[in-house]
């Protein structure tokens, strides 16, 4: 399998079965384990920058999700309660790690945070990072302002195949409007093979499919999220300055015991990408002081 990890060195590519999905992880390192997942219009390869900075540290794992990168496209389960489900499924029994530090950027954070607030006995902390996550940054209604225009994704997915008819053929358009509108130095950010790794992976059939599926799923998440206890587990919640979520910190405040975090400063949305040295270095401090072993 050609793709854009290859130019990546020391890491473990797989693919791994649970619940009838085969789940693509890319693996590297030793020592307290990290679950890195990414969101949309990506993949795993968003990690490409951070996985390396972490794994001296820790065994790293990311993980792409089901109808994301080359990871299984199942016909449903795109809510994030059954996508919890079945990544503790695959963690637990598949990885083998029984305490990990579970991380989520964008979709992966949608996940991320009913994990933690739902299992929290498997986590030693969890770090979400500018993610519009259901009924917590994302409210029920969106209105007209001068900032909305980065959640409008958010009423066209969810219609029924029209997306699907309008942006087949132009994957690679799509996903630049994404990348470069919602970073704030694209130039800086992304290569042309970056870009050519994102169109593979999002032309891959059934991939457009499952992205589609967990912004038309983001009702259902917000009524799961609202009956979830408070998060236990130390939060780390991490927005960008111009990003979609800068508020992530402020609005987790208060449904977790532990939270830490703020503002990643000249930063946009992908914060894994555009600032992956200070990512990692502000996780690495978060795992120090939060570690507590596990099986890795």
């Amino acid at each position: 399998m050609t793709t854009g990890w290859n130019s990546i060195q020391g890491i473990e590519r797989s693919m791994i079965a649970s619940d009838g999905i085969r789940y693509h992880t890319v693996r590297a390192g030793n020592g307290t384990p990290v679950v890195l997942l990414a969101g949309f219009p990506q993949s795993s390869y968003a990690w490409r920058r951070v996985l390396p900075l972490l794994a001296p540290h820790h065994t790293v794992v990311a993980i792409d999700l089901p109808g994301q990168g080359d990871s299984d496209k199942p016909i449903d389960g795109y809510d994030t309660k059954t996508t919890a489900e079945r990544l503790r499924r695959l963690i637990r029994e598949q990885l083998g790690f029984d305490r990990f530090f579970l991380v989520g950027h964008d979709i992966g954070s949608w996940a991320t945070y009913p994990y933690a607030a739902t299992y929290g006995e498997d986590l030693s902390g969890c770090v979400l990072l500018d993610g519009n996550i259901a009924g917590v940054t994302l409210p029920a209604t969106l209105t007209v302002g001068p900032e909305n225009w980065k959640s409008w994704h958010f009423l066209f997915h969810p219609v029924p195949d029209l997306p699907e008819i309008l942006i087949t053929g132009r994957e690679r358009a799509y996903l630049e409007w994404f990348l470069f509108r919602k970073t704030a130095n694209p130039a800086a950010t992304y290569s042309e093979a970056d870009l050519a790794e994102y169109e593979r992976c999002l032309k891959q059939t059934g991939n457009l499919r499952g992205a589609l599926a967990y912004y038309r799923a983001v009702y259902e998440n917000m009524a799961h999220n609202a009956h979830l206890p408070r998060v236990t587990v130390p939060m780390l919640a991490l927005g960008g300055q111009t990003g979609s979520a800068p508020n992530l910190y402020e609005a987790l405040r208060p449904l977790g015991d532990r939270v830490e975090g703020g503002v990643i400063a000249d930063c946009g949305h992908f914060i894994p990408e555009e600032k992956p040295d200070e990512l990692a270095a502000l996780m690495l401090a978060f795992f120090a002081a939060h570690g507590t072993g596990g099986a890795a």
